[in-house]
């Protein structure tokens, strides 16, 4: 079945070279088309202005539309992570050359914001013992990267080692 959602995402000119950033840090990834400009603009003919790619699947296009506007953190993409190998490998990739933000959230070089977070992370903020859910939000919201064992042991009631 063909994506019906496909995310776009708006680059002044650096789109060809986020898709290929972020095809480097993601498994199952590819350049799946480039679009180039013409004469007829708007802007230089033989630059990129679309390139569609896949991430771990998901398809995005990435267009070099102008400066006109940025990337907020009002929108973000999510990376489920199964171990906390995991987390430190996206972590580190996504933020090198970006910031580090509270929470699992990050932006990377190119502006765009991503949440690093293991799996189950939502089962211990929501666990039925409002105790245990209360202990676990009050340290995700203490963490930059996510710490897997910290955020268990806080929920558990169990001091850090």
């Amino acid at each position: 079945m063909r994506q019906k959602i496909t995310p776009n995402l708006w680059f002044d000119t650096q789109a060809e070279e986020a898709a290929n950033f972020y095809i480097s840090v993601f498994d199952n990834s590819r350049i799946v088309n480039v679009t180039r400009y013409t004469e007829a603009g708007p802007r230089p003919a033989g630059m990129v202005m679309t390139v569609e790619f896949e991430l771990a699947g998901q398809r995005f296009v990435g267009i070099n539309g102008g400066p006109e506007f940025t990337f907020t953190e009002a929108v973000s993409f999510q990376i489920n992570c199964e171990t906390q190998d995991e987390i430190d490998y996206y972590w580190e990739r996504l933020s090198e050359g970006g910031q580090e933000g509270p929470c699992g959230w990050l932006k990377d070089r190119y502006g765009l914001s991503w949440q690093v977070v293991p799996t189950g992370m939502e089962e211990m903020l929501n666990d039925p013992d409002p105790e245990r859910a209360r202990r676990a939000m009050q340290a995700m919201l203490g963490m930059g990267k996510i710490d897997i064992a910290a955020l268990r042991s806080a929920a558990d009631g169990v001091p850090a080692t």
